[in-house]
């Protein structure tokens, strides 16, 4: 049961990014949220009556320090709302300022001398939560949302706000009640030994439930790449042109150019937002043999970038002999995941060579059939000239064909919250556990342990069994007006 945080009190903040602006927004929120704005809104010189107010409508006027002459501090618009429709379920007001950093300090110290207090991080949308406005993932997916840079991070977030992962969970949550309520029954009359649940038909719903946690945990991966980036990897031999591509693709110098080789040591990320989806480019240490410590380090650095790269760009000179440029190819293919991963490999310097690109595809194609079979669904071959810009278009091109086809491939419902996807794990785990105690024949009441406890975290994910510890730290990362 959830009780009220802070129940009795009337906070308020700024709910506006911090520093100067045209406006500002202060909210309050609680039991005597109107009173207090009432004490500092005037309109015609006098304080405005309660008995005006109306949920959803706004007014003009002046903020007034009651105390004293009465001065003005600023020309305002004010919006009531009455709960319980409003953001947090409370009786709530909006305060439209002028964005001084002065006027925003004075109106909190305005309100703060009528009673109220300053809100602590999150404790709005804590609130909304507390008083069922919504459950706990749509609470996050508030944070989500303010956080989201782009379209597709924005386009997850509004699903989940609206309730789309959550309604998932209910399904599987109304799954698992059934089984554990056939069970429960078991138990209540073990001293029988009768049967309520058919095993056959718990089987079947144990792994229809199974599969449904499975694919929610399998979309982490594009949910997290959507909230902070889609990982690409630049990889490649020592002078490939990797640095040379990273700024091309971002319209600038960020990584040193040379040809010296191993002038990249450590790797390189920055962002870039290409058709409405972020993309997080890695430029790494070129991969050769060195005996260098520094670079050698870097070399290491760089595989491991390759395994959490979501795309690989794996760059070869081109004007290497055939025989080079399919070792080079045959290496990147083999540190690549085709299940798992997408390859675009690049043939750089095309400027160079440019009667050659034909034959050089051509060569490519038939090693990543030799590499991966047939199926070369996952690998990309084009020419390109990171140092002219030829063949950019192509590649940015290709780069958004490619989050297409994994969006294409997963549910709407994505799963981007690391706290969300743990506690799948956990739930995972403890349905295997069931289904194992179902086939070895355990005793009832240890199934039953092991269903609770995968309701359990299932429950945790939206709010409906969590301690006040999470709590805490999951509306602490909240700004300080929301």
């Amino acid at each position: 049961m959830r009780t009220s945080f802070f129940s009795d009190d009337t906070i308020c903040a700024v709910a506006t990014a911090p520093g100067m602006a045209a406006i500002a927004v202060v909210r309050l929120s609680g039991p005597t949220a109107h009173e207090m704005a009432c004490q500092v809104f005037y309109q015609h010189g006098k304080p405005f009556p309660l008995d005006k107010i109306k949920g959803y409508q706004s007014f003009y006027g002046n903020i007034v320090d009651p105390s004293g002459n009465h001065d003005v501090l600023d020309e305002v618009v004010v919006t009531f709302f009455k709960a319980p429709h409003s953001f947090t379920g409370e009786d709530s007001v909006e305060i439209s300022v002028h964005g001084s950093v002065y006027v925003q300090q004075k109106l909190l110290e305005l309100l703060i001398g009528q009673g109220a207090r300053m809100a602590m991080p999150g404790e709005f949308t804590r609130r909304a939560f507390v008083n069922r406005k919504f459950d706990l993932a749509q609470a996050e997916a508030v944070a989500d949302l303010i956080a989201s840079q782009n379209e597709a991070s924005h386009r997850v977030a509004m699903n989940q706000l609206k309730g789309g992962f959550s309604k998932a969970l209910q399904v599987l949550r109304s799954k698992l009640l059934e089984i554990t309520s056939l069970i429960e029954l078991e138990l209540d009359f073990s001293e029988e030994d009768v049967e309520f649940a058919d095993r056959t038909q718990l089987r079947s719903l144990l792994d229809e439930t199974q599969t449904h946690v499975k694919k929610l945990m399998d979309s982490f991966r594009l949910g997290n790449a959507i909230k902070n980036g889609i990982p690409v990897a630049i990889v490649g031999e020592t002078n490939t042109g990797k640095s040379t591509l990273l700024n091309a693709l971002l319209g600038e110098d960020r990584a040193i150019v040379s040809d010296i080789a191993g002038t990249t040591r450590d790797t390189i990320e920055e962002v870039m937002n290409l058709n409405g989806t972020m993309f997080r480019f890695i430029d790494t240490a070129g991969i050769r043999e060195t005996e260098e410590t520094i670079e050698k380090i870097g070399i290491e650095r760089t595989f491991r970038k390759i395994s959490e790269a979501d795309i690989v760009l794996g760059l070869i000179d081109m004007t290497q002999s055939l025989q080079a440029i399919k070792e080079s190819a045959e290496f990147i293919l083999n540190k690549i995941d085709t299940a798992q991963q997408t390859l675009v490999l690049l043939l750089n310097k095309s400027d160079l060579c440019p009667t050659a690109s034909a034959e050089c595809v051509d060569l490519l194609k038939s090693t990543a059939c030799e590499i991966i079979g047939q199926n070369e669904g996952h690998v990309y071959i084009q020419t390109l000239s990171a140092k002219t810009g030829n063949g950019l278009d192509q590649l940015q091109k290709t780069l958004s064909e490619i989050q297409q086809a994994m969006n294409a491939n997963h549910d709407a419902v994505l799963v981007t919250n690391l706290r969300h996807y743990e506690a799948l794990k956990h739930a995972s785990e403890s349905l295997h556990a069931v289904s194992k105690g179902l086939e070895d024949g355990i005793p009832t009441d240890l199934v039953a342990q092991d269903l609770r406890e995968a309701l359990y975290y299932l429950g945790s994910i939206t709010g409906e069994i969590t301690t006040e510890e999470v709590l805490g730290s999951i509306f602490g990362r909240f700004c300080i007006g929301k």
